[in-house]
């Protein structure tokens, strides 16, 4: 079985580099990746000092071992400038976009993000792009902005600036048709979409939140960010498959090895006719179990 195109980004906490208590805690939250924030946590008046900090934050916490690390940077872009030199550093595995702005943005920050790698040693596009489409005018884009650089891997609604620039209200149901627009431009050139379907704002309320995430794995997301260390146990659940699912895969597989042993390729599973797109799912299904078991291993270890 083949290895799996994606890293597993079920939960990303966000973690501002300069409250040294967030920053000291962050490896035991067990989230898969930590997003270090450089934006909206970050007060104007600080974010020159929160860009100082980041090098050193970053190696303690790639030392650790636990998460893989993204740097969430500004807009505009001498802002986003600014940031990137910062961030891109051994141990960062991805830049966190926000408010793309459409595909010659990509491009642009693509450039800089190049000559800062062969600056700096890092083989080429180590660095990858989490996408965040934040205004109506790029959501039109969405086809063109996923597919402007190799380096996108990650795609995602910010739907608090999207419904601000719409001038409506997020919940469920508004932000519905564009978080799905959002998980078509991403499945559509192989990156990971990433976000909720609906919107949760008490996050106390896991198991309200729990429900919204296994439904936005129903819908094909993959992964989401959490504003609150107890939305990590909850996003890395709900984005994994549940045991009985994986054990139902498993069966799917053998059996399907067995068909095509005697030249069927189609055949019925407790009433169910089982056919070449079931058989692909349930491959992917265990393809992603094991790779969260390695994610799983990795922080135990």
């Amino acid at each position: 079985m083949t290895a799996p195109a994606h890293p597993v980004w079920r939960s990303g906490l966000f973690v501002p580099v300069n409250v040294e208590r967030f920053v000291a805690k962050a490896s035991s939250r067990g989230a898969d990746v930590l997003q270090l924030d450089l934006e909206d946590s970050i007060a104007p008046a600080d974010k020159a000092d929160a860009r100082k900090l980041l090098p050193s934050v970053v190696e303690r916490l790639a030392k650790e071992g636990k998460a893989d690390l993204l740097v969430r940077i500004n807009q505009p872009l001498e802002l986003a400038v600014r940031d990137l030199e910062a961030a891109v550093l051994p141990g960062v595995q991805g830049i966190m976009v926000t408010k793309a702005e459409g595909p010659d943005h990509l491009r642009l920050l693509d450039e800089l993000v190049s000559r800062l790698e062969e600056k700096r040693g890092i083989p080429d596009r180590t660095l990858r792009f989490v996408i965040l489409v934040e205004a109506p005018g790029p959501l039109a884009q969405a086809h063109e902005i996923a597919r402007a650089t190799p380096r996108n891997i990650a795609m995602t609604l910010g739907a608090e600036d999207y419904a601000t620039a719409v001038g409506g209200v997020p919940n469920g149901e508004t932000m519905l048709m564009p978080k799905q627009q959002i998980l078509q431009a991403a499945r559509a050139h192989g990156l990971m979409p990433m976000g909720t379907i609906g919107t949760v704002a008490d996050y106390s309320d896991l198991e309200e939140y729990m429900r919204v995430v296994r439904l936005s794995a129903s819908f094909g997301f993959v992964g989401a960010s959490a504003i609150h260390p107890a939305q990590v146990p909850v996003l890395n659940a709900g984005f994994s498959p549940a045991p009985e699912a994986v054990a139902y895969a498993e069966k799917i597989v053998a059996m399907d090895k067995e068909a095509a042993a005697s030249g069927r390729g189609s055949w019925s599973l407790d009433g169910k006719m089982i056919d070449i797109p079931i058989v692909q799912r349930a491959q992917a299904l265990l393809v992603r179990a094991r790779a969260i078991a390695a994610r799983e291993a990795r922080k135990a270890g």
